[in-house]
């Protein structure tokens, strides 16, 4: 019987090593940074999962940033994975980050996308008020969806990207996200990543638009990470691996080779 705490989860390239484990961000799921492991799984094993409360992953009241790594360790030693790369994007960068911390020994090496261990100020509750408040018994239609959407979010490519977690049910549309666990854990999801060190070698990448990683988180990424290389992606926002991803996909090819 399938273990129903285990990350759902996508895996490509041949299963052996090397392995990466590839982690989304919110509001995200396994599919967002696929292409970079299309192209990776040429020479690694890549693993793709939904993070708890995300995509077809289980769903639990407990948002914590050591629950989240401690998925990702359970998942690679259901894979049987003694050592991996870990690459996360945003809140994927956290949980990949908090895996480090607890992890240290298992971990060859770490890229984290546009985010660093700081907490952050509430900078999602405008989308999660915007999802909360869709009436989704009135949704006949993704295109009923995104007109309702679009009230309060102005941006297409964002509306878009949200509303990929709407599934298509007997009984009408409903979110595949778990809303409730994230408006309750909002805190925890933007709070910093836990104390401890990692002497592994990590790479930030940072796009050249975002205020994301900024001067002024250079004390709490030094705090934790003493071997880190930090790589900017000019004219990039927060989404650096959809808005510029040959680039991006060519940093942590680079990265992963070393």
């Amino acid at each position: 019987m399938a273990d129903s705490s285990l990350l759902n989860h996508e895996t490509l390239g041949t299963d052996t090593d090397p392995a990466i484990i590839i982690i989304h961000g919110l509001f995200g799921d396994k599919d967002n940074l696929k292409s970079l492991a299309r192209e990776l799984s040429e020479d690694y094993y890549c693993i793709l999962p939904d993070a708890r409360n995300h995509g077809e992953s289980f769903h639990s009241d407990n948002m914590t940033y050591p629950d989240m790594a401690e998925d990702i360790i359970k998942l690679a030693d259901s894979l049987n994975l003694k050592q991996f790369y870990l690459v996360g994007h945003s809140m994927g960068g956290k949980i990949a980050m908090e895996t480090c911390i607890k992890a240290p020994e298992r971990i060859k090496a770490a890229i984290f996308a546009d985010i660093s261990p700081a907490a952050y100020d509430g900078t999602h509750d405008s989308i999660l008020d915007a999802l909360s408040n869709l009436d989704i018994d009135q949704v006949k239609s993704r295109g009923d969806a995104d007109k309702q959407l679009a009230e309060t979010i102005s941006e297409k490519g964002v509306r878009q990207f949200l509303l990929k977690n709407l599934k298509k049910t007997d009984d009408g549309y409903q979110w595949r996200l778990n809303l409730k666990a994230l408006r309750e854990n909002y805190q925890q999801i933007s709070a910093a990543v836990s104390k401890g060190q990692y002497e592994g070698p990590v790479l930030f990448i940072k796009g050249g638009s975002s205020n994301y990683l900024t001067e002024k988180h250079q004390q709490d990424v030094a705090s934790r990470f003493s071997n880190a290389s930090v790589k900017v992606i000019e004219g990039a926002g927060h989404w650096l691996h959809a808005e510029k991803p040959r680039i991006f996909n060519r940093l942590v090819i680079e990265f992963i080779a070393q």
